[in-house]
């Protein structure tokens, strides 16, 4: 029987997603876009894949187009899954997302039960492959008779390490400016059975070194959003440890703490930034920002920015001042993009900097550590790690988002997952066909026991 999705979205991890999905000759796929271009690009030979333009913003449009089809896909931004879900209650259609589930998705489950439709979510990588296997090993140490004593989880996604080739060590392979409103956010994790919140101000002064068992990696990671949930979530309520949590390459967290300091993550209005103030070089905002004159000397802005970032040693001065001057903060001659306030024209800045070049790779690690006790009162740890390169054919991010959020697709379209209501991977009956289904692909975290 022919099957037609809707998929909303033609963004980074569209492809791969469109890919899997047009495998099957039963499925037909419409792509919507508000720009049609944009859609036609992701298929454009396919013969059962169809280009509309269409604003999901628009309540009557977005409905017409959910009404013709079987499923829908939401790829679009966070804020609008609501909007889409109410759609495909109204019409009694199923819904494929890889977002948390926000409250205003979660207030739609009965709704979405009454209706008979699945709302499936949190099915890329972070979140997505992370529940899958966190819950498989967590199942397996309670069904043996074992106890959940420390849960650590980290995920980046990041360049490959060659292509690592600024001081940042970063490079975008989503939206710039998502990455560094992240860096904002407060986090909650539970340690040594007391939880711990960190203000959103000194989320980067918490990062520390991970030791992932890969000597050739560098990493630092710092504490994701809200953990405290998870003892519930994953069933672990006699863990002492529980925490999700962000990898970064070696001074990533520190350079960006250093910005957070500077003001540079603030998205508040500055007049000086506003277009209507006039062109102006890196290095007049930074004199404003510091609140220094134009014709300050690069001594006098060089001290200013240690006095207020306050680096750790020599080395992390060094590090800062290097950074700030390839991002061109410096630069009399490099003209600043004027977004209106900091966040936005630093974003503008680094986009144009940290792209990845042609024939460069990302690459995402993702790596869950269980501290378990045994039945019999041992300890063992356990590391669970998934590491996955980008091709030519698509990025480590896309291919890891995408795939897993195609699979859960296909598998409610089969009616293989049919729990109803606004859902996540977090049941047996979701788990292990989604983690079948997804070793095919070559997505599968590897276990190793110590």
């Amino acid at each position: 029987m022919v099957k037609k999705i809707l998929l909303l979205g033609s963004g980074y991890v569209a492809r791969p997603c469109a890919d899997y999905l047009l495998r099957r000759d039963d499925n037909r796929l419409t792509v919507a876009s508000r720009r049609i271009e944009r859609a036609r690009a992701l298929c454009p030979t396919h013969k059962n894949a169809t280009a509309i333009s269409l604003d999901v913003a628009d309540p009557a449009a977005l409905s017409r187009a959910v009404a013709e089809h079987d499923l829908v896909i939401s790829l679009v931004p966070y804020t609008l899954h609501a909007q889409v879900i109410k759609a495909a209650i109204e019409h009694k259609k199923h819904v494929v997302t890889t977002s948390y589930i926000s409250p205003a998705m979660a207030e739609l489950h009965e709704a979405a039960v009454k209706a008979g439709i699945t709302v499936f979510n949190e099915i890329g990588v972070d979140p997505g492959v992370d529940h899958l296997y966190a819950l498989k090993t967590i199942w397996e140490t309670h069904e043996a008779g074992g106890k959940m004593v420390h849960f650590t989880s980290y995920c980046g996604g990041l360049p490959a390490p060659e292509c690592s080739n600024n001081p940042l060590g970063y490079k975008f392979s989503w939206s710039s400016r998502g990455v560094l409103l992240a860096l904002r956010n407060a986090a909650k994790y539970i340690e040594n059975g007391k939880e711990k919140v960190i203000p959103g101000p000194e989320l980067l002064k918490s990062a520390k070194p991970i030791w992932t068992g890969y000597p050739a990696f560098a990493f630092e990671g710092y504490p994701n959003r809200d953990s405290t949930p998870y003892d519930v979530r994953y069933g672990i309520p006699e863990a002492q440890t529980i925490l999700r949590g962000t990898l970064r390459y070696q001074g990533f967290p520190e350079f960006m703490q250093a910005m957070v300091d500077l003001g540079f993550l603030d998205d508040a209005e500055r007049p000086f930034l506003v277009e209507a103030s006039g062109a102006k070089s890196w290095r007049a905002v930074l004199s404003s920002m510091l609140g220094l004159p134009a014709d300050a000397t690069t001594d006098a802005l060089e001290r200013a920015v240690v006095a207020k970032a306050k680096p750790a040693d020599a080395a992390a001065t060094q590090r800062l001042l290097d950074g700030m001057r390839w991002i061109g903060l410096f630069d009399a001659s490099a003209a600043a993009p004027l977004r209106g306030n900091p966040l936005d024209s630093l974003c503008a800045t680094l986009e144009a900097k940290m792209q990845y070049a042609d024939g460069e790779r990302d690459m995402v690690f993702l790596q869950h550590r269980f501290e378990i006790q045994t039945k019999d009162g041992a300890r063992k740890t356990i590391t669970s790690t998934l590491v996955e390169y980008g091709t030519e054919q698509a990025s480590a991010m896309a291919k890891t988002v995408g795939v897993p959020c195609g699979v859960a697709t296909q598998l409610v379209l089969d009616g293989v997952i049919n729990t109803r209501g606004v859902i996540a991977p977090m049941t047996r009956e979701t788990v292990f066909p989604l983690i079948r289904e997804l070793e095919k692909e070559d997505i599968v975290m590897h276990e190793v026991t110590y």
